[in-house]
């Protein structure tokens, strides 16, 4: 919210620096985030007035007597057209700051510092300037775009500095508003907080007019979408005469980024900085039908925008229609079709309150963001709708650019605009500020807010205005319970007061983590020690994305939470499995030229127990990991998964499963203690095809929550070998069905003192039977009591060949 001090000083007498301002607006809970002085970069110049001036021989220079006051009569060189004697106008002595302009003397392209020279042989000390060299606009002085020199009063006085006549000494505050205070989104809500800050007076803008006994017989207005438009006045305005703004409008105006127009669209623009309500004025020379209809729009409906862009809108979208045709899209723009021209000759003035949610909605849809819906997204309340039509009305006269009529309608779905009575507990209050302030004192602030309190024992009762009640989303209040009423008040007493205490159920405790946050920790730093870097992704994902993961329609996943107001369509489901945003960052690395990497995440699944919801979702902690490279390998993401169980001192077994979006004959489903904690594979053909992958993928979904048991674990040592360890090579023909795993188990099972399997090759082809496969391990047995004979190790072996045998059909290749 951008506030040129000098517009606040209409409503409040400000008697403290800005400086000592700030740090108020700060103390009542109002973010400053930029205080700045108009002039900030200009130094040293002054009023110069212009002596003599004579023409250079055969240039357009003339050189100059420049008086300036107490720093002298000096010699200065120009070149502007309209420099005379007896003129006067900005100097900027040797030395001076002023802003460089690019060639077309209008674009300004840094600062720079005067130095004395010359032009032509003519010595120059110092710089008659134009209004773009101070950073002047037409519309912050008059005369300041001209493409010359900025002709000051007559009246100033010679070498007086430039600032306070050309308001450059005006400061301007941008100030962070919070979401639950709508109501400050304008000078006079500000004002308001400023005169509590100040103990001041707040001095009400003019909002009295005349009208005269004129009608617009027939006019009427209806509301048929009174949930998205609750309030909506219109008034109507003859005789009017389009014309210039006069200029302290333009300045102020300016002064909050907005750019001069005419006066009947500068008014409007002006209440909705102002008073904080967004308006709109219809040529009526374009409205047909003699009338005003709020409705929802047809579907396919279109309407061209003052901009001149045609939209398409839905039943989703609010309009305002004259008795034929949309002239105007609710809360966001007018139409085309009834702007405000020259030639306009009566007006139609709109006040009106549109629902928050549907003005976002229909902007962010049309992708058109202006001024009035950013203010209506915010929230508009109903006393500024009553009070900004007033004041525009008050404008058409002081400025006389028209008459006001008779002709009124307001149509009200039955709110309100009186204050809402209130009554709270004193010592309630204190109770949640942990301190005792005095029941005059806070009879005092609430008075200064507006609240008109008054107390009775224990018993504070307020009126709390409808400008604090009845802007936010529905059945919410900004306030309405005794915490609200207490935080009115410390930020007023001054959170500084507060003491430092603790809850009194609170205990001393000496911190740290939890054990499971000890755990994931610690699972994320094997993660890392093997080359794994940690991602983070949003907590949504894209209906695309189950598409793309190919599931079925009856598929657990799809059961996904969807997003009431989501940021896009890409991210409006809560996501119920990780691997789609694993798989979209592999495709996105790889689109960027990355062509090898390890990823992983630990984050939440959120699962429904019903959808629609009617509890809250399970919250499942869940870890993904992702490889990709042509070095990588589905044996690397078993190694990885086995690293993960070494860790935790457990062990994983592994059973071929189906996955859509994997590999059908490279995933498998992660065992531990007989539970099914995850899966991993590699991602299918199709899908890398699809996301132009150039490498392999591969992806590992485990549920965090299984492995939780075995966090914080207690290590058992064991000590180095005593003995030397056994290690065969064994390759073993077999049906192409067996798995790895399927063959694992069994040697495990077949000797107690194996300690490690590896596979070293598949062969299919010559010397194999059709239908099998020859699969090469070796097998490491560690002793424990003592060493191996070459006798005993011979004797595993065939043991281990004779349980292949009988429980799989597995030979051992000759």
């Amino acid at each position: 919210m951008i506030i040129p001090l000098s517009w606040l000083k209409d409503y409040v007498d400000i008697d403290v620096t800005p400086d000592e301002l700030e740090k108020k607006m700060f103390d009542a809970g109002f973010e400053v985030e930029e205080k700045y002085q108009l002039g900030k970069d200009l130094s040293n110049i002054v009023v110069g007035y212009v002596e003599t001036c004579e023409a250079i021989p055969d240039t357009h220079l003339h050189v100059c007597q420049v008086n300036a006051g107490e720093y002298g009569t000096m010699q200065i060189c120009c070149g502007a057209d309209n420099v005379q004697a007896g003129g006067k106008y900005p100097v900027a002595l040797v030395g001076a700051t002023v802003y460089a302009t690019a060639k077309d003397h209008k674009t300004i392209e840094g600062v720079m510092t005067i130095k004395k020279g010359k032009l032509r042989g003519y010595e120059s000390c110092g710089m008659l300037c134009s209004g773009t060299e101070l950073g002047m606009t037409e519309d912050l002085y008059p005369g300041a775009g001209y493409n010359g020199l900025l002709v000051l009063p007559e009246d100033a006085e010679a070498g007086a500095d430039v600032k306070p006549i050309l308001g450059l000494d005006d400061w301007i505050f941008d100030v962070a508003l919070t979401a639950n205070r709508p109501d400050c989104q304008s000078i006079l809500g500000m004002a308001r907080e400023v005169a509590a800050m100040l103990n001041k007076e707040l001095k009400m803008p003019a909002t009295d007019y005349t009208e005269t006994d004129v009608e617009k017989e027939g006019f009427s207005v209806e509301v048929t979408a009174p949930d998205l438009c609750p309030r909506y006045s219109a008034h109507y305005v003859y005789d009017v005469k389009i014309a210039e703004s006069p200029v302290w409008m333009r300045r102020r105006l300016a002064l909050v980024g907005m750019a001069a127009i005419s006066n009947v669209v500068d008014i409007t623009n002006y209440v909705l900085k102002e008073i904080g309500q967004p308006m709109h004025a219809f040529d009526c020379s374009y409205l047909e039908g003699n009338k005003i209809e709020v409705r929802r729009a047809g579907e396919g409906e279109k309407i061209v925008t003052l901009d001149g862009q045609e939209y398409e809108m839905s039943s989703a979208n609010l309009v305002i229609c004259d008795g034929v045709k949309p002239v105007a899209l609710a809360g966001v723009m007018g139409g085309l079709n009834s702007e405000i021209r020259d030639t306009t000759a009566a007006v139609m003035f709109e006040s009106a309150k549109f629902m928050r949610d549907n003005v976002r909605k229909t902007a962010r849809s049309l992708g058109k963001s202006t001024d009035a819906s950013a203010r209506y997204e915010k929230g508009v309340d109903e006393y500024s709708v009553v009070l900004g039509l007033k004041r525009a009305l008050h404008l058409i006269e002081e400025l006389g650019c028209g008459k006001v009529s008779r002709t009124h309608c307001d149509v009200n779905t039955g709110n309100s605009i009186d204050p809402t009575p209130m009554t709270v507990s004193i010592s309630k209050v204190n109770s949640v500020l942990g301190i005792t302030v005095p029941a005059d004192d806070m009879f005092d602030i609430m008075k200064r807010l507006g609240f008109g309190p008054a107390i009775d024992g224990d018993a504070l009762t307020i009126q709390v205005p409808a400008y604090r009640e009845d802007m936010l989303p529905e059945g919410e209040k900004d306030v309405e319970r005794y915490p609200d009423v207490a935080e009115e008040v410390i930020r007023m007493y001054g959170y500084d007061a507060i003491q430092s205490t603790l809850m009194p159920s609170a205990q001393v405790t000496v911190g740290g983590y939890t054990a499971k946050q000890r755990g994931e920790f610690e699972l994320k730093k094997t993660l890392c020690s093997a080359g794994i870097h940690e991602c983070i992704h949003y907590s949504f994902f894209s209906p695309a994305d189950l598409d793309l993961l190919k599931l079925p329609e009856d598929a657990s996943e799809r059961k996904a939470i969807k997003l009431m107001n989501p940021i896009n369509q890409d991210l409006s489901l809560m996501r119920t499995t990780l691997a789609a945003s694993m798989i979209n960052a592999i495709s996105r690395n790889q689109k960027n030229g990355i062509l090898e990497g390890r990823l992983f995440e630990c984050a939440k699944r959120f699962i429904p127990k019903s959808l629609p919801l009617t509890e809250y979702p399970e919250e499942k902690d869940t870890l993904c990991v992702g490889i990709f490279g042509a070095k990588e390998s589905f044996y690397d993401m078993k190694a990885i998964a086995n690293t993960i169980a070494r860790s935790l001192d457990i062990t994983f077994t592994y059973k071929a499963i189906q996955k859509t979006f994997l590999h059908p004959y490279q995933t498998v489903a992660v065992f531990c203690d007989g539970e099914e904690i995850g899966y991993f594979g590699k991602v299918a053909y199709d899908i890398q095809d699809k996301l132009n992958m150039r490498t392999s993928a591969y992806v590992m979904e485990m549920d965090l929550e299984k492995l939780a048991g075995w966090y914080g674990k207690k290590r058992v040592f064991t000590p180095l070998l005593k003995y030397p360890e056994e290690k065969r090579d064994l390759a073993f023909v077999m049906d192409k069905e067996i798995t790895y795993g399927q063959v694992e188990e069994v040697i495990r099972k077949a000797n107690k003192y194996v300690t490690d399997i590896k596979l070293f090759d598949i062969y299919e082809g010559g010397q194999i039977p059709e239908g099998k496969k020859s699969m090469a391990y070796t097998v490491t047995f560690e002793p424990k009591e003592q060493a191996f004979e070459n006798d005993a190790v011979q004797k595993f072996v065939e043991k281990i060949c004779r349980t292949l045998k009988n429980e799989l059909d597995i030979d051992l290749r000759a």
